[in-house]
């Protein structure tokens, strides 16, 4: 639970207590629940519509948030999942393979974050070393070999910064990727579901559309590193979330996203299934605009795309 949702959280559960009450003892209780349940909607309201910077970046880490594998499976159908970087070893911490979305295959890749302490030890809590990133440079080279359209769903705090990562080439696959994504000749399509950290997000989010959920970030840095280094202090974070302008709202008015993706009322992490629909609806509007496109143009267009961002007018 995030600090400011308590009192939300607190209302839901009378809520919840009150229909077992209602179910066990056969009471009647439809007005006090329509009171309190329209009670929470309009404090979910007030919460969720003036977030801050940082109380945005907590909400894209929400513990229950929708990962990779959860929005994979209820956005596609036929998903095979493939492994390996065919060097190196498996990283769990990104997924990927092939699916149907609607009618249109495609190759879909995503940072993958785990459920609890054991499962985000399994999945290194999202950050990819090296293997991960040449991984998904396998699977894009193998979309790109038949033509498939690619779709990569980015959620990571940031490349995994360890020793044993620095020693196999942590920069070089980050960049190689980069280079090898500006030359893709087919469509892809990025949206940040989460948290957006650094060239660890920018590995696999080098695409034509880049779209971004409500309460997702897209940032250099994280606010705590950036407080950290700047002001000497991690406390200073929401102060550095905000000067680092990393919401949805913030890269689209920036041009760094191309749309911002609705979330359910309360978070993502509230309804997994209006999520992945509303995100799935996007992704195919802009697979078929881009299906129109020559190689060519989906390319230079890409290429250019990321050209002119953070360019200076003198």
């Amino acid at each position: 639970m995030i600090p400011f949702e308590k009192p939300l959280v607190d209302l839901e559960n009378r809520i919840d207590e009150l229909r077992r009450i209602a179910a066990s003892q056969l009471r009647n209780v439809d007005g006090e629940l329509a009171e309190l349940e329209s009670k929470a909607k309009t404090i979910r309201q007030q919460i969720f519509s003036n977030l801050s910077p940082y109380e945005s970046t907590q909400v894209a880490r929400h513990p229950k948030r929708p990962n990779s594998l959860e929005l994979i499976g209820e956005m596609t159908s036929g998903f095979i999942e493939l492994h390996g970087d065919r060097n190196f070893l498996d990283d769990k911490s990104i997924v990927g393979g092939i699916a149907r979305m609607d009618d249109i295959p495609i190759m879909i890749i995503g940072h993958q974050k785990g459920r609890g302490t054991k499962d985000n030890i399994f999945r290194n809590f999202g950050m990819p070393r090296p293997e991960g990133y040449r991984k998904a440079l396998r699977l894009m080279s193998m979309a790109e070999r038949f033509r498939l359209p690619i779709v990569t769903l980015v959620d990571t705090p940031g490349a995994y910064p360890g020793v044993d990562a620095e020693e196999r080439g942590q920069s070089e696959a980050i960049a190689k990727n980069i280079m090898v994504m500006t030359r893709l000749r087919v469509p892809v399509v990025t949206v940040v579901t989460g948290e957006g950290g650094s060239g660890g997000a920018l590995a696999i989010a080098v695409a034509n559309k880049v779209y971004m959920l409500e309460h997702g970030v897209y940032s250099v840095i994280s606010p705590e590193g950036c407080a950290s280094i700047l002001m000497k202090d991690s406390a200073e974070a929401p102060r550095a979330a905000e000067m680092l302008k990393i919401t949805a709202k913030n890269a689209l008015s920036m041009g760094v996203i191309d749309g911002i993706i609705k979330e359910p009322e309360g978070g993502a992490h509230r309804d997994l299934s209006l999520t992945a629909s509303r995100t799935k609806n996007q992704i195919v509007t802009a697979l078929k605009e881009l299906s129109k496109k020559s190689p060519d143009a989906l390319r230079d267009e890409r290429f250019d795309k990321f050209l002119k961002m953070g360019a200076v007018v003198q």
